[in-house]
């Protein structure tokens, strides 16, 4: 059979890192190992059932049968409107300041495509989301990547980065609650970050994707809270995280005019939005009881607690998260990030993510995913524990 080259655009694409960490768990379980995965980012709670009962219900309907209007429905717009206002006191025009999105991902490829062109430099969190440097592919844009490290409470130093490299940006993407670190980020540093965005006119997209997950009574700021964010960006927030929605693809983007024309825009070539009882059940979890959303985010930190006790009992020395649903644990010596996870694959049969997959200052740490019951976390870092990695040694002399 003729084999027909690929453009030269899917050739630019990154490597996919985590499609052979999959192959090699799906390995260890083929052969019947009792595997548990600590490396997903895979929500394993169901969706709560009004959302569900929504969706059935609006399934019935004629009318949503037929395509769904350009842009999506005003019921959802209105909802996210009504949603920010209620959580957040952030006022929104549901037309011209919200769009929908196919998903969290989707939406975060497609605005460097709306934003930049070839050759144009965006700033990027490192580590990050890897799905941010597919966005910048698909542009052709340039990575500019902004050290994330302990020391500065995983937030980028803005006094690090130069004037020059400043001035180049046209794109700055954040994201927090962190992935893969759990970081918290203060309404300080988003104001810190509207200023840094009009001095040097550089368009902010916030990743807000576990917006709905904070601990230790700390709910998440939301960038649009600063005086100003929305003259200069933009937020994403997915219901993926927030309410276990994770398969149904459904986000969306709120803040700054001209962007949201230009998703639009873009969308308007690509989809005819998301099918309209899709639509109506995301309206229903923005709108009803959000008794779901704080059972969820206690539900993560018992976790969260759950796994830093059980660390701390085989003398591993980590930090724990202030929010999403992971946490970031360093690798001890001599371990590379890959050389540590492939061993706790292979002798205890836990995965877990390698830093390295997350950018070059990932390297030293595993993100371990909070998303399996309390158990089954405490019986992973059990079985991690009997590797004698975290043994001190002078203890033993």
């Amino acid at each position: 059979m003729k084999q027909f080259t690929q453009s030269a655009l899917l050739d630019a694409l990154p490597h996919q890192f985590f499609a052979a960490l999959s192959r090699k768990v799906a390995e260890y379980a083929a052969l019947g190992h009792d595997v548990i995965n600590l490396g997903q980012g895979n929500p394993d709670q169901p969706t709560p059932d009004h959302i569900v009962a929504s969706l059935q219900e609006a399934a019935g309907r004629p009318d949503f049968h037929k395509y769904p209007p350009f842009q999506g429905q005003a019921f959802l717009k209105e909802a996210a409107a009504d949603f920010y206002k209620r959580e957040y006191d952030v006022e929104l025009d549901p037309q011209t300041e919200i769009a929908i999105l196919f998903g969290g991902k989707a939406g975060l490829v497609e605005l460097p495509m709306c934003l930049m062109n070839k050759g144009e430099y965006m700033l990027v969190p490192d580590p990050g989301y890897p799905d941010y440097w597919s966005g910048a592919a698909m542009a052709g844009a340039i990575m500019d990547y902004m050290p994330l490290v302990k020391e500065n409470d995983f937030l980028p130093d803005y006094d690090e980065i130069d004037a020059e490299r400043l001035n180049r940006a046209k794109l700055l993407l954040l994201n927090y609650p962190n992935n893969p670190t759990g970081a918290q980020a203060t309404q300080a540093f988003f104001d810190e970050t509207v200023h840094l965005a009009r001095k040097h006119d550089i368009c902010v997209v916030h990743d807000f994707a576990y917006g709905g997950i904070g601990f230790d009574g700390k709910k998440p700021p939301s960038f649009l809270q600063s005086e100003g964010a929305k003259e200069v960006g933009v937020e994403l927030y997915t219901l993926s995280k927030t309410y276990n929605m994770a398969g149904w693809r459904v986000a969306f983007l709120a803040g700054n005019k001209s962007v949201i024309s230009a998703i639009n825009l873009l969308q308007d070539h690509l989809y005819v939005s998301l099918f309209s009882a899709v639509q109506q059940a995301a309206a229903t979890a923005l709108a009803g009881p959000q008794d779901c959303v704080r059972e969820l985010s206690d539900r993560y930190e018992r976790r969260r607690n759950t796994l830093m006790n059980a660390c701390k009992k085989i003398g591993w020395d980590v930090t724990a998260p202030a929010g999403s649903f992971f946490a970031w644990l360093p690798v001890p010596e001599p371990y590379t990030s890959v050389q540590f996870s492939d061993l706790l694959l292979e002798k205890a049969h836990v995965v877990t993510a390698p830093g390295i997959g997350f950018g070059g200052h990932g390297e030293g740490y595993v993100r371990v995913g909070l998303l399996t019951e309390e158990s089954r976390l405490e019986e992973a870092i059990e079985r991690i524990g009997k590797l004698g990695l975290f043994v001190d040694k002078k203890a033993e002399k």
